[in-house]
């Protein structure tokens, strides 16, 4: 018996490949063209001034943790501030989501909320955080919202593109059996997507914890007024023990979240 005879891989000639050049051609040209203006040049800058990083590298080596106490406390308050703005986040991200679906809403609802969902994830945190800041005040609320907004907007993002995989099977099942269109959402679409939906919104959270560090910055609450502070009191000794508390908490969270996300998927 005679071995089959194995068929070559699939040839693309050259007019077919052509897209494929235009597009990576185009990258490279982009990354030539911004070569300058993003100073790369100043790459030997890393090797010449080498002494002043060991230098600055040699205050992290000795962190001072006398005030580790506030150091976890003000922590722990920017993991809430993560918390609460993801689960606001995921309240406006599933019918947003939904809206911005091809196949779930109609193209006039569809396109202006793509749209909008693009503007909101164009405004940075910071600025979404200082326009709250000056409608309820300083402290982590204004913190809370600014998550909640930006993290809504990605979110209903995902969501869509999620939806838009789908498995069409389940849903025309449902639809044979007389049912409503929310019905076809509930239990057409939502098993499906339920699953990977949660793992998006485990990993918000993760980059969250993060970025609820940085609006500390503008006086949204947590560690980030006191890493502010530490940096431009050149307190480099309370700055590396406040960075360490930083990763031990943001470690813990991504372990927490891969088990988590390990039972879903």
């Amino acid at each position: 018996m005679t071995d089959a005879a194995i068929p070559s891989a699939p040839s693309r000639s050259l007019i077919q490949r052509g897209p494929d050049f235009v597009v990576w051609g185009g990258v490279i040209l982009l990354l030539l063209i911004s070569f300058h203006p993003v100073e790369m040049g100043n790459a030997t800058k890393l090797f010449t001034n080498s002494e002043n990083m060991r230098q600055f590298g040699a205050e992290f080596l000795k962190p001072d943790f006398t005030d580790w106490r506030t150091y976890v406390s003000k922590m722990w308050l920017t993991v809430q501030i993560a918390m609460w703005g993801t689960f606001l986040a995921v309240f406006l991200a599933v019918p947003f989501g939904l809206a911005c679906a091809r196949n779930v809403a109609p193209a006039w609802l569809q396109q202006p909320m793509r749209l909008l969902m693009n503007l909101l994830r164009s405004v940075p945190d910071l600025v979404v955080g200082t326009l709250f800041l000056v409608a309820v005040g300083l402290g982590p609320f204004a913190g809370v919202m600014a998550l909640a907004i930006g993290t809504g907007a990605v979110l209903a993002k995902l969501f869509s593109e999620a939806v838009e995989s789908i498995d069409r099977g389940p849903v025309e099942g449902v639809r044979a059996t007389g049912a409503t269109r929310l019905h076809e959402i509930i239990w057409g679409i939502l098993p499906q997507v339920a699953p990977l939906w949660t793992s998006y919104a485990l990993y918000r959270f993760e980059s969250n914890s993060r970025s609820a560090t940085v609006l500390g910055l503008i006086g949204a609450g947590g560690i980030g007024q006191l890493l502010f502070d530490a940096l431009n009191a050149f307190a480099y000794h309370q700055l590396s023990a406040i960075i360490i508390v930083i990763i031990v908490a943001v470690s813990l969270i991504d372990l927490l979240s891969q088990a988590m996300r390990s039972r879903l998927l």
